[in-house]
């Protein structure tokens, strides 16, 4: 499955997600969902070869095999600056909150469901992982499909100084932004628009809320609290088993 397929239904989809936008299923309520996908199989990208400097000083888009991000982004259509954010968070990951599982493939179904990599209306992400213009999603005003939140940030983020809304590629709302966000390109600002620190930030949400993500008990309570849509776990999962399928030797 082509990532470019998905287009013209994320940028529907896109209207109604946001990460932390509508309140999750109560304690066990989604293991009695049914309807949610299995856990897709997480996948670790290779890394490139260890230098002198420790993992954690090192900048998310710098932590990938550049061939492996090449022969990904060409199989995937994923662009390699947004693949290089997923795939730097699954290696920060696997260090710092190792018993979560996450996998890059994940993080890029998100991605591709929230924002399509970035690209939603023409934006893009540059060669420093800013996305311009800013992706910023409906007013969250209570209208059909949306929970209501008023400004919590004074329209720092969002601009929006009656409504809060989501932002960014892996569109977060403020507040679920100040409990999470992280750092991922090091240069001592978490920005939601930077994807290197969306992309981190979005895969500590998902562990804080799942734990081990590898499992389908894990998974579930991780993208319910992300989405609870059964319909967007169901797209996420589609697209993180087709971008984690590994190439046949020809």
């Amino acid at each position: 499955m082509r990532a470019r397929t998905w287009t013209a239904a994320l940028a529907a989809v896109l209207l109604l997600t946001g990460c932390g936008s509508s309140e999750g299923p109560s304690e066990g309520e989604w293991l009695q969902e049914l309807e949610y996908p299995p856990a897709p199989q997480q996948q670790l990208p290779q890394a490139a070869p260890a230098g002198r400097e420790p993992t954690a000083e090192v900048p998310l888009a710098r932590l990938a095999h550049t061939g492996w991000l090449r022969d990904t982004a060409e199989r995937t259509e994923i662009p390699r600056r947004a693949l290089a954010a997923y795939a730097g968070a699954a290696l920060r990951l696997a260090q710092t909150q190792p018993e979560c599982g996450i996998g890059w493939n994940t993080l890029a179904g998100i991605g591709a469901v929230e924002s399509i990599h970035g690209t939603y209306l023409g934006a893009r992400a540059d060669a420093e992982g800013l996305v311009s213009p800013s992706i910023i999603g409906i007013p969250l005003d209570g209208s059909e499909g949306v929970k209501a939140i008023a400004d919590t940030d004074g329209g720092e983020l969002d601009e929006d100084q009656e409504w809060d809304r989501a932002v960014g590629p892996m569109q977060f709302i403020p507040t679920t932004w100040a409990d999470y966000a992280e750092d991922g390109n090091l240069d001592g600002e978490a920005d939601p628009h930077q994807i290197d620190d969306a992309a981190l930030s979005a895969g500590h949400y998902l562990c804080e809320s799942g734990g081990d993500v590898t499992t389908d008990d894990g998974w579930t309570a991780a993208l319910s609290a992300y989405n609870q849509s059964v319909s967007y776990a169901h797209d996420v999962a589609d697209l993180a088993g087709s971008y984690g399928e590994q190439p046949q030797p020809s």
